[in-house]
């Protein structure tokens, strides 16, 4: 483990425990089934991308300390603005039902922590396999998650000290985030899709 990692450790585990909460409760979609859900899916996508890009802006026009502080504020609303999102993007292909908190994790976190992705989803010729982590494996993932975006946050929050300038920044990362998220949960939701416990996946690997 690094030196940045160590240092890192407090902060690490506040950002799991809100990752925990955001993605252990899936919530209700507002959308549903559509003729086009793709041409659907990335216009709501954008709309959902522009409230993120500006509520982080708001919340990171403070300099500073201030501003700092208001980093994880900022992380954790953006992140339901996004669940929300993957959960209305689901309604639209008419799989709202089958969202687990392993799917809402990999499609909020996919772009971001690729180690997720080889620890969650497992190939079997066109489909897609998604390992339901339970106990000890789930708690590691988010914990994988959570060094990511906590190395990902320090490494940008210098921004944070540069009013304007600094909001800017953040506002268009929130916005890339979130289309990103929107393009994993569309690529996984047009992909045949199985879903298996954690000890199924395991032989599965094996």
């Amino acid at each position: 483990m690094t030196a940045l990692s160590w240092s890192l450790q407090p902060i690490v585990g506040s950002v799991v425990d809100a990752i925990e909460d955001i993605v252990g409760a899936v919530p209700p979609s507002r959308e549903h089934a559509v003729a086009d859900p793709r041409r659907a899916a990335q216009k709501l996508a954008r709309r959902a991308a522009a409230r993120a890009a500006a509520l982080s802006g708001a919340l990171a026009l403070p300099p500073g300390l201030l501003g700092i502080l208001t980093v994880l504020p900022d992380l954790v609303a953006i992140w339901r603005i996004q669940s929300q999102m993957v959960a209305d993007i689901a309604g639209l292909y008419a799989r709202e039902l089958q969202l687990t908190r392993t799917h809402m994790m990999y499609c909020l976190f996919r772009h971001a922590a690729t180690q997720l992705a080889r620890d969650v989803v497992v190939r079997a010729g066109e489909r897609v396999v998604v390992r339901q982590l339970s106990g000890g494996a789930f708690r590691s993932a988010l914990t994988t998650v959570g060094m990511s975006v906590t190395q990902r946050v320090a490494g940008t929050g210098a921004s944070r000290w540069i009013p304007l300038v600094g909001a800017a920044a953040v506002a268009g990362y929130a916005y890339f985030d979130t289309i990103q998220v929107a393009k994993t949960a569309i690529k996984m939701l047009e992909t045949p899709l199985l879903t298996e416990d954690d000890d199924a996946a395991e032989a599965t690997i094996s």
